[in-house]
């Protein structure tokens, strides 16, 4: 999997390619320090070109398309992203820093995801109320927002853009697109991939740049209906305090600080295995990341031992190097991040099991996987989101001490908890305050399944039949074919 030359990108604005108006741009691969893509940032001027292209597309051809229209389009999108999956590949390693294996199977994850928004672009329904008396009949439509900014991380930033893009194209709605300048290439090919795919010019936008430039106008434009956000719990409440300026229908997918319990009882090989993917994944560069492990104190110290044994053995490493799983950390900013989380780990009295080490050679970093234990709950590694390669464990004794210390933060993304006993598992996921609960599994998401989060982690829903919803809003029609009864006119009651 290799390219040669940078690529030079531009927006994506009404069918065709179009020159930003700011300052140039460059993304180096993480791994390498080379040069991967050059793209220009977006002015205000041209957000607004490609909002207006938008709003124009939705109101003279999209919004009255028809579901069937929609769905062929989408499957279709679905095929040619299969089709482009080498190119695509490519470009999510060598600009979020990913290994080889992992970015082609992120893409090949996300065309599912268009083949499922395809079948709900025919599944959209109302509801229809035959009660409400003689002559009296009411019905409720699902109509489209209208034009959805959508604003994406750089973490997983094909498969994010395809949680929210084609549930937003099936609902009807026209949509431009901010990827982060840190891993925006994937997203500005979905442009051509669409068009080929037969979607009208204009319904998808998609313009380059910094949050502060580019990503501000994008929120702040008044033809924009609707907030769609993936990112920091920081710039997600800077982005809902936007939203209610201009009354917009705001959705948020934020941070986490998940928590992964592991009982006695459990399948202990499959948890340990689930535990190093839910840590480790992506360089822990996740917001599902099961970044708090909770072990209950009979096999916490066999498993522990285990789990370092394991964890010691990841090869970390340039992407494209043959069994690589951990590659570099994204950039110099949440290296350093990681490193000074590190560093207060020890200060706060936690024991390093593993790891702790890191290392910068210029314009790559990587960060070795890394195992706190004797963590308490109130220690800030336990309690603040990382984002990168490193577990807290920390011990418990009962059920309810666990889901008490899972529950014992400000996020609400997911949770996860293994167990041979079903009452257990139900009494955990009933509990437990979080928006995805797995129990014997951690980080499965099929594309018929709802995904957000509670608390600091978000509002609102991606993927699955309510991730079409959140881009539509409903409208009730109220019906009399007869026996209206005169209120004003010849009548002294009023």
């Amino acid at each position: 999997m290799t390219h040669g030359a940078p690529r030079r990108f531009r927006n994506w604005i009404g069918g065709a390619w179009r020159d930003a108006g700011g300052p140039e741009l460059e993304r180096r691969d993480p791994a390498t320090g080379a040069i991967v893509s050059l793209f220009r940032d977006s002015t205000a001027e041209d957000v607004d070109a490609a909002v207006s292209s938008a709003k124009a597309a939705f109101e003279a051809v999209w919004s009255a398309t028809s579901g069937a229209e929609r769905a062929t389009i989408l499957s279709k999108a679905a095929d040619n992203i299969r089709s482009a999956v080498d190119e695509l590949a490519y470009f999510e390693m060598a600009e979020s820093g990913k290994p080889a294996k992992q970015a082609r199977l992120e893409i090949e994850r996300s065309a599912m995801l268009w083949d499922y928004a395809a079948t709900q672009a025919r599944s959209i329904t109302g509801d229809s109320f035959g009660q409400l008396g003689a002559n009296y009949l009411a019905i409720t439509v699902r109509e489209p927002l209208g034009v959805a900014a959508i604003i994406t991380p750089w973490n997983f930033p094909f498969l994010i853009i395809s949680q929210k893009l084609p549930f937003a194209l099936a609902a009807g709605c026209a949509a431009v697109v901010k990827p982060s300048e840190l891993a925006s290439a994937t997203t500005l090919l979905l442009g051509e991939i669409l068009k080929d795919a037969g979607l009208p010019n204009g319904v998808l936008n998609i313009v380059a740049g910094l949050g502060r430039s580019c990503g501000d106008a994008l929120l702040h434009h008044p033809s924009v209906d609707m907030i769609s956000f993936t990112g920091s719990t920081a710039v997600g409440k800077h982005a809902m305090r936007v939203g209610a300026d201009g009354l917009k229908r705001v959705s948020l997918e934020l941070g986490g600080k998940n928590a992964h319990i592991v009982m006695a009882d459990a399948d202990l090989d499959a948890a340990l295995d689930a535990a190093l993917h839910g840590a480790f994944l992506n360089a822990g560069q996740s917001c599902n990341q099961g970044s708090r492990l909770l072990l209950q104190s009979a096999i916490a110290e066999d498993f522990t031992r285990k789990l370092v044994h394991y964890a010691s053995r990841i090869k970390v490493g340039d992407t494209r190097a043959e069994g690589v799983l951990v590659g570099p950390i994204i950039n110099k900013q949440q290296y350093d991040k990681i490193a000074g989380y590190i560093a207060t780990g020890r200060e706060e009295g936690a024991t390093l099991a593993l790891g702790g080490t890191h290392r910068e050679d210029g314009e790559v970093r990587f960060v070795d996987p890394t195992i706190f234990t004797g963590v308490k709950p109130d220690m800030r590694i336990a309690r603040e989101e990382i984002f990168g390669p490193v577990l807290s464990i920390l011990t418990f004794d009962t059920l309810e001490e666990a889901i008490a210390l899972a529950n014992d933060s400000i996020y609400g993304l997911s949770a996860g908890i293994w167990t041979a006993n079903v009452s257990v598992a139900i009494n955990a996921a009933r509990a437990m305050n979080a928006g995805t609960i797995w129990i014997n599994t951690y980080l499965d998401g099929p594309p018929e399944l709802p995904f957000g989060g509670v608390g600091e982690s978000g509002i609102g829903r991606e993927v699955g039949r309510q991730g079409v919803e959140e881009f539509m809003d409903i409208k009730t029609v109220q019906i009399r074919s007869g026996g209206y009864a005169p209120r004003w006119i010849g009548s002294t009651v009023v």
